[in-house]
């Protein structure tokens, strides 16, 4: 039968085959890991915790990732391209050197890291948060961070101290290419100073130094904390740092006063040298007690640890406390002056009585009289008048 005018003609089922060809087009979702867990889909959070079993980054990760956590491996080194196809074995990197494009968050922590190559990170253009905390980094690439342009958070707490001197060096190199950083965590590292890099991203918004062995900050470090051409300053945590209350902290106590904001934990900054200021809070001190010596007044040299004004109170307590105790020792004599007179004459005639039999005893081992008579030859015999000889 025609169709009437005006309706449209039928060709066939069209929904069927409008999902035939979807379903042919259409890609199914790459599977989760082998050894880790996906939570959301592979677009959210994929989280691997294997271990010692998982030695090198997994290479089945899916290509649309967004966050990705490894926790608990034994990953150890970290080598070129190691999150785009590159491994131990030679093995080339993807196409192009990108494998994970959509990668924004990268969490690495307590993974027994120690070596970091150069373009660890290659392939990983649109990451903005690398954690590598708790990994006993010895050594670290200075270049391994150029193959992050937008990175943004780099937390490297306790992490470093195990590298020595060699180690920070590398830090400064690898710290140059990241104008985008904002966030920069570097608390539990044993640092003396203050990485130079870091005090120069342009960009950096917060630099987290607390627990650290940081004795204080030198004029030059102020100095470039400093931002010029308007742009806004860094917040700086500074917290339980041994900090060295002398004469070469008063530019560090004249900044605070003028940007306690720039320092949160300001509050929290406590003296753990010289002994007369130690524990006490950094903030409470006038610049006249932050003495030095004449000949070292402008370093960081030994202080001379001068008392202060609660240490010259003290000693006057002390000289009190004592001068109360002498006076009541003389008063406990004096009301019991009798009997100590007592005693004393019962010692003295004690001992004029052992001195007395002494003497006795003397003046009978002196008389003659009581020698003892001399004992008869032994060859000798006495004779008798009836013995017939």
């Amino acid at each position: 039968m025609a169709p009437r005018a005006g309706q449209p003609e039928h060709r066939g089922p069209l929904l069927p085959g409008l999902l035939l060809v979807a379903a042919a087009l259409s890609r199914p979702a790459a599977p989760c890991p082998f050894q880790c867990y996906c939570f959301g889909g592979p677009k959210l959070m994929l989280r691997c915790a294997s271990g010692a079993e998982l030695r090198q980054p997994p290479r089945d990760v899916p290509p649309d990732a967004r966050n990705l956590t490894i926790v608990g491996a034994n990953l150890t080194v970290l080598r070129a391209a190691a999150f785009a196809g590159g491994d131990a074995d030679g093995e080339e990197a993807a196409e192009g050197g990108v494998r994970l494009p959509h990668l924004t968050a990268l969490r690495l922590t307590h993974n027994n890291i120690e070596v970091v190559e150069d373009g660890a990170f290659d392939g990983l253009p649109s990451l903005t948060a690398l954690d590598l905390s708790h990994n006993p980094l010895r050594t670290l690439g200075g270049g391994a961070f150029r193959g992050l342009p937008a990175l943004r958070s780099l937390q490297l707490n306790h992490a470093l101290a195990r590298g020595g001197p060699a180690l920070l060096a590398a830090l400064d190199a690898a710290l140059a290419p990241l104008d985008e950083l904002r966030l920069l965590g570097l608390a539990g590292n044993a640092l003396s100073r203050l990485p130079p890099a870091a005090l120069r991203r342009p960009r950096l918004e917060q630099l987290d130094v607390h627990l650290n062995a940081l004795a204080g900050l030198d004029p030059d470090e102020l100095r470039v904390l400093e931002r010029d051409g308007g742009l806004p300053a860094p917040r700086l945590l500074l917290a339980d740092n041994p900090l060295r209350c002398g004469c070469a902290a008063r530019p560090l106590l004249a900044w605070l006063r003028n940007s306690t904001e720039r320092v949160p934990d300001a509050r929290r900054l406590r003296c753990a040298a010289p002994r007369a200021l130690h524990n006490r809070p950094f903030l409470d001190l006038e610049e006249a007690q932050l003495r030095c010596a004449d000949s070292d007044a402008d370093s960081r040299g030994d202080e001379v640890e001068l008392a202060g004004p609660e240490l010259e109170a003290s000693y006057v307590f002390f000289g009190l406390v004592l001068a109360l105790i002498g006076l009541i020792f003389l008063m406990v004599l004096y009301l019991n002056r009798r009997g100590i007179q007592r005693w004393m004459r019962n010692l003295r005639e004690a001992c004029r009585d052992q001195m007395e039999g002494y003497h006795y005893r003397y003046e009978q081992d002196a008389d003659p009289r009581r020698a003892p008579a001399p004992a008869a030859p032994a060859g000798s015999r006495a004779t008798s008048p009836g013995s017939g000889l």
